[in-house]
């Protein structure tokens, strides 16, 4: 355990020295500064949260640009994984650290859990900020803050073991495009599934709930997205709307949380599966 330990603090100091680390800082710096502007511009147009209008505006935009910071965590979060264990493999620094007593399925744990402490500490500083923006602005507070924060950093450490798992077989560059193209087509899938509940088409809305069990990233957002959401605001919309791209009328259950997590198991299991038969 303390190898692994070990191996998860090498991680987090490598991956703070990479230009990736500089790259996501400015994006969400970008990303915060703009929500600020453009929550006080709700705030100058509504005088605060007091009407169902103002409440509307407010948890949709809240949502949209929390999809930002999980877009810029996937991006991050993937685009390190490759390098991180694939690059290692290729520059031969993985070679050199096998000749020591370490085994293969360490190394992959450690970079694993480093990866995920980095995507949570991410998502907790850039939420709890832009909660903070939020307060200040338009005096609003989403309802369940920590559930959301943990699924966002569920949905980042299900596309990263993803992008693990790749990195054990391509090239890192490869790996970083594949995981985030699988996010995206996820997200589109949910889109459509959500056209289909809307149209009352179950084949259409079956394209959601498959995509949603084959990669949980689209699941885990939508359940952050309830999360976030003020209570009368699905009240309020919820005899007319039944899922839109940023507003999800049903908290996630039990169920599917348990395969989220099952998912993310399997995943890096095989990934350890593929590094310990791989060459290096």
């Amino acid at each position: 355990m303390r190898t692994v330990l070990t191996i998860a603090a090498l991680t987090l100091q490598e991956g703070s020295r990479r230009r990736v680390l500089r790259s996501l800082a400015v994006l969400t710096a970008v990303l915060l500064g703009l929500s600020a502007w453009g929550f006080s511009e709700i705030a100058a147009d509504y005088g605060g949260l007091t009407s169902g209008e103002a409440k509307v505006a407010g948890s949709t935009v809240l949502n949209l640009v929390m999809f930002g910071f999980s877009l810029i965590a996937a991006l991050g979060t993937a685009f390190l994984a490759g390098p991180t264990l694939s690059g290692e493999v290729e520059s031969g620094v993985a070679l050199a650290m096998m000749t020591r007593p370490i085994r293969r399925v360490q190394v992959l744990a450690g970079k694993w859990l480093g990866l995920v402490a980095f995507g949570a500490g991410f998502v907790t500083v850039a939420g709890v900020a832009q909660f903070v923006i939020v307060r200040v602005t338009v005096d609003y507070w989403p309802p369940h803050p920590v559930t959301g924060l943990l699924l966002l950093a569920g949905q980042t450490a299900a596309l990263l073991t993803l992008g693990l798992l790749f990195s054990t077989a391509i090239s890192p560059m490869a790996s970083g495009i594949v995981a985030v193209g699988l996010f995206g087509a996820t997200w589109i899938a949910g889109v459509v599934g959500s056209v289909g509940d809307a149209l009352g088409n179950p084949s259409v809305a079956m394209v959601g709930t498959v995509s949603r069990m084959l990669l949980p990233t689209d699941g885990l957002w939508r359940g952050a997205m309830n999360s976030f959401q003020d209570p009368a605001l699905l009240a309020q919309v919820g005899s007319g709307v039944e899922e839109s791209p940023f507003l999800s009328m049903q908290p996630l259950t039990w169920v599917y949380l348990v395969w989220a997590a099952v998912w993310t198991a399997l995943v890096l299991g095989l990934a350890a599966l593929s590094f310990q038969r791989r060459d290096l």
